[in-house]
């Protein structure tokens, strides 16, 4: 399925992207949202959660439609918040798309809440859903329940198209596991399969990436490896730029938090870093050895011959606004605040959470902070090569770290 041919079915249905890791769904779904916008249609880009929603160059559900902290109608209500605003029905009449990327972290009240402001607008706008059950859950304090068990799943009507080619890899052995740990499936075959990537932990880490499941363990081994390297250390900060006066810096805290921007980047010549993002000449999570440092240039060598000249580059939170264009109002996306920092991260470690979307060489995954269902299986398949994939032994059985959901499991199985 290629990008053209999928804005071609939504200018006619809603549409559930799915698939598993390492499929294109991201490429995927910014293809279609560039083709759209350059087609003049106006894209609302939305995600539940704010580091989603940044990465996808948007805002999250609540904020969009106005929800507040509710997570439910009932919650709505209480706050006040049922009815829905002038601004926000002018807005949905004139939106064209929505994507909703992550679906799988949208609980099943906050599609009911998205659907009934629609309903409220009267919005004719086509819904692209984006994202795999298998991986992470909404996050919830009671019992789980996936969008795709809300009353409003069905009313949506989504035509579901499946990715199944994966392009991290071609390793088809390691494609076929990974499909069983995908619904958590562990047979002695997987079993054995997994103890093969338990290797002795080498003394020099520095051509290593770990994968740990807490921000705490990340920081820690970034600074105790970046020790090791006996050069100056430079610190580059973020460079922020407001352009509505009324932005408070919470807000830009908040953002620091969720994209994956550094507010204080610690580099070192000859330390290793990951790129955070995907361009002509580097992809999302390739990694290189730092060159040099200049104030505002760092040069980063990806290999013998390769060396990339890095700028500082901007990231930006925006918003709907009405404005007077052509002696008409209409709503445009309007930046609230600019971001710039190099678009690289210190290689040593990062999260699993916020590993999503990259593709990874030389990774040692810690098996011990597998906490969330799925969360070993999104580890896993950042895997790039598997010849250079470590495991560190769990003090678990394989059996108890790999789970998924029984009612995404079923999903799938229809």
């Amino acid at each position: 399925m290629n990008s053209e041919k999928l804005c071609e079915i939504l200018q006619k249905e809603n549409l559930f992207l799915t698939g598993g890791a390492g499929v294109g769904k991201t490429t995927l779904t910014n293809e279609v949202i560039s083709i759209l916008e350059r087609e003049g249609k106006k894209v609302a880009k939305l995600a539940s959660t704010g580091m989603a929603a940044t990465l996808l160059g948007g805002q999250t559900l609540h904020s969009f439609f106005e929800f507040g902290i509710a997570s439910n109608v009932e919650e709505l209500e209480k706050a006040l918040k049922l009815s829905i605003s002038r601004k926000l029905k002018r807005l949905l009449e004139s939106i064209d798309i929505i994507v909703i990327d992550e679906i799988s972290m949208v609980s099943a009240d906050l599609l009911d809440m998205v659907r009934l402001r629609l309903l409220q607008a009267d919005c004719k706008a086509k819904v692209l859903v984006v994202g795999d059950f298998l991986q992470l859950p909404p996050i919830t304090k009671g019992e789980i329940r996936f969008a795709f068990e809300a009353s409003s799943w069905e009313r949506f009507g989504f035509r579901k198209i499946v990715l199944k080619k994966i392009y991290r890899t071609d390793d088809q052995a390691f494609i076929e596991m990974l499909h069983h740990v995908r619904f958590g499936h562990v047979d002695k075959e997987i079993h054995d399969r997994l103890n093969s990537y338990i290797k002795p932990i080498p003394q020099d880490l520095r051509s290593f990436t770990f994968l740990f499941g807490k921000n705490l363990s990340v920081d820690y081994h970034n600074k105790m490896q970046l020790g090791f390297i006996d050069e100056e250390l430079h610190r580059k900060s973020a460079i922020v730029e407001i352009h509505d006066k009324r932005v408070q810096p919470r807000e830009i805290e908040r953002f620091f938090e969720d994209a994956r921007v550094e507010k204080e980047l610690h580099l070192k010549v000859g330390a290793p870093v990951l790129f955070t993002r995907n361009a002509w000449n580097y992809y999302n999570g390739e990694r290189g050895i730092v060159l040099k440092i200049e104030e505002d240039v760092i040069y980063v060598q990806k290999s013998s011959t390769s060396i990339v000249k890095l700028e500082r580059q901007k990231q930006s939170k925006t918003r709907w606004v009405e404005k007077e264009k052509n002696g008409k109002t209409e709503f445009v996306e309007e930046e609230l605040f600019s971001v710039f920092q190099f678009p690289i991260r210190l290689a040593f470690a990062i999260t699993i959470h916020k590993s999503q979307g990259m593709s990874l060489d030389d990774l040692i995954i810690e098996s011990n902070e597998i906490f969330a269902p799925s969360q070993f299986y999104v580890a896993l398949s950042r895997t790039k090569n598997p010849a250079r994939l470590t495991l560190i032994a769990p003090r678990k059985p394989w059996s108890s770290l790999i789970y998924a959901n029984k009612k995404a499991i079923e999903f799938y199985s229809d």
